[in-house]
């Protein structure tokens, strides 16, 4: 039987509140699977400081909105990240969030940061996938029976597309989660491009790049595989192997996923894929839009919300692509089903206009 996944189409000149309205009213269903009284936490990130992307307060209101009136008791939560910037502590992490309008009084419920002050609340797990053995997660997570998965879709500089799968595996791990995932991602330094300007050195989270002979050398023993350093060379000197390390990486991520989710009874994923750019929230600010908004779509197969998600928005040509390289989401789609995490076959069901 194919997967069911809702698509509310943003027509040219409607609101996104009335999009986004008329996709809760037809999940009538799913969210009836809540207890009443029951905690619903609502997994999503704000981006950081730059992104301009992100779905804003007043549409993630409307789904807190919807949850109580289910009788749920909702919470907004996301997790502390390895890299620089002002998410890797909570502190930092809350301020930002109340600058962009995430506050109580404005999302109608509280907004946490699910592993504590410095990333350090981890509950390990023992799974049995091909990479993973361990997943570290918020020691919520396993408490937890409700789980909404708010998605805004980008592309992704090493997983090519990012949607609900990447939002969990990364987004409700640990900071030492994030890092398993990532660390088979070593950055190589093209000798020929660098020119030793020092942006890689100044970014790298772990102190792991530094000069030598007038280049930018890695010590890949510190390195966390966060990959900052390649966002931030504006000459490609820094680069991985996209044809091994970012396979390995697409799969650990799959099966960190799969692992976190397996710990959880009710699910229901969310993509916006509105206001796409070609990085993740996590570095994209006001990059141009890399295709036109599609709409919303949900379902409780987080693979086909995914698989569905890229099929309106790839086009003639997979934008999410690499300059040519392998196209590493569509290998993740295809092992997320190999590994039961979801299902490849979907029904689209669009709404009425």
């Amino acid at each position: 039987m194919k997967s069911e996944v809702y698509f509310s189409k943003l027509s040219q000149g409607q609101s996104r509140s009335s999009c986004f309205e008329k996709l809760l009213e037809n999940l009538h269903r799913h969210f009836q699977q809540i207890d009443k009284g029951s905690l619903v936490g609502i997994k999503m990130t704000v981006g950081d400081e730059q992104s301009t992307g992100y779905i804003k307060p007043e549409l993630v209101r409307l789904l807190v909105e919807k949850v109580r009136e289910m009788g749920g008791k909702p919470f907004v939560f996301d997790t502390n990240v390895i890299y620089s910037g002002h998410r890797q502590n909570a502190v930092d992490h809350l301020n930002l969030a109340y600058r962009k309008g995430f506050t109580p009084d404005t999302l109608g419920c509280p907004y946490i940061i699910a592993d504590g002050i410095f990333g350090t609340d981890s509950l390990n797990l023992k799974v049995d996938f091909n990479h993973i053995k361990e997943i570290k997660i918020p020691s919520m997570i396993k408490v937890l029976e409700n789980l909404i998965v708010l998605t805004h879709i980008t592309g992704h500089m090493m997983s090519g597309f990012a949607g609900s799968i990447k939002n969990v595996a990364m987004g409700m791990a640990t900071r030492a989660g994030k890092q398993i995932q990532h660390s088979s991602l070593k950055p190589v330094i093209d000798v020929d491009k660098c020119t030793a300007c020092r942006s890689c050195m100044e970014i790298c989270p772990a102190a792991a790049i530094s000069e030598a002979s007038g280049t930018a050398y890695v010590n890949t023993n510190r390195c966390v595989g966060c990959c900052e350093c390649i966002s931030a060379c504006q000459l490609n000197a820094v680069n991985i192997s996209w044809h091994e390390d970012a396979v390995i990486f697409i799969e650990r991520m799959t099966e960190y996923a799969a692992g976190i989710l397996v710990q959880i009874k009710n699910r229901i994923y969310i993509n916006f894929a509105t206001d796409i750019t070609r990085e993740c929230d996590c570095i994209a600010g006001d990059d141009h839009r890399i295709v036109e908004d599609a709409g919303i779509l949900a379902s409780d197969d987080i693979l086909a919300v995914d698989r569905a998600s890229y099929d309106l928005l790839k086009g003639d040509r997979d934008i999410f692509s690499r300059g040519g390289k392998i196209t590493v989401h569509t290998h993740q789609f295809q092992y997320a089903q190999d590994i039961k995490l979801g299902k490849l076959d979907y029904q689209l069901k669009d709404l009425p206009e």
